[in-house]
């Protein structure tokens, strides 16, 4: 079943370009860089809690050294993510929810399970001196979502440039792009930038609305993301063994 769905994964990556050609005219929210928070209705709602999932965040960072990096859990991710700058917390991906990590914030967890056409969710979290070199993603039916949470300053020395465009962060507000334009990222600061990150389903009209519902589940059911939840499940049996020495090394005087 594996190798079967591999191979259709591949074939449906060689039709990519034939796919990008039809969505401009099927997407309901038009082909653009950068889209506003208006049509994403569900964006107001975490603007409008944005303090509510930064003080989560915020418990997160406590252990930051700790988070795994995004190529511990997607190793395809080494050629833009290969030191340990690049930290990430997921609720879910693609169908896998990450429970301990929405058990320990569960007030973000409400917000998310709230938004329509889900597909990736978690804390993408850069150190001072992060650059993600130029690439693009590979499916033009998913929409980037940011939700600004801990920009530092000066705010000009942390941006995000889509295609010829540049952008910046601002706390409590929301950045929405498609990232299958070529874009990268510095934090030219001295403190983590940190974003709630992610990938939601692009509206479309049928047919494509289906293609588009085809390609995710398949992609769900790959190789690619089978690996990446064994990395993450992994990574929290660390986590929690380490968490379980911490405070029985607290009780120790």
């Amino acid at each position: 079943m594996k190798a079967i769905t591999g191979f259709i994964v591949k074939r449906l990556e060689q039709a990519v370009p034939f796919i990008e050609s039809l969505v401009p005219k099927y997407s309901q929210v038009g082909e653009s860089v950068f889209f506003t928070p208006e049509q994403f209705p569900w964006s107001k709602t975490l603007e409008a809690n944005w303090q509510v999932i930064r003080r989560e965040l915020d418990q997160v960072l406590e252990d930051v050294d700790a988070l795994p990096n995004f190529q511990d859990i997607s190793k395809r991710q080494y050629r833009i993510a290969n030191d340990d700058r690049w930290k990430t917390y997921f609720f879910w991906a693609f169908g896998f929810r990450a429970e301990s990590n929405c058990q320990r914030c569960p007030e973000t967890t409400k917000l998310l399970e709230q938004i329509p056409g889900l597909k990736v969710a978690f804390f993408s979290i850069l150190a001072p001196g992060k650059h993600i070199p130029r690439h693009r993603g590979k499916h033009k039916g998913l929409i980037r979502y940011h939700l600004g949470l801990k920009v530092p300053e000066p705010r000009e020395q942390c941006r995000i440039q889509v295609d010829e465009q540049t952008a910046h962060w601002e706390e409590g507000k929301s950045l929405i792009f498609d990232d299958t334009y070529y874009h990268q990222v510095w934090n030219d600061t001295d403190g983590y930038r940190a974003v709630l990150f992610l990938d939601i389903i692009r509206p479309m009209r049928f047919p494509m609305s289906f293609v588009n519902w085809l390609v995710c589940t398949l992609v769900a059911a790959s190789p690619i993301v089978q690996d990446a939840k064994t990395n993450h499940l992994a990574w929290e049996k660390r986590f929690k063994e380490q968490t379980k020495q911490r405070s029985a090394d607290s009780l120790v005087v």
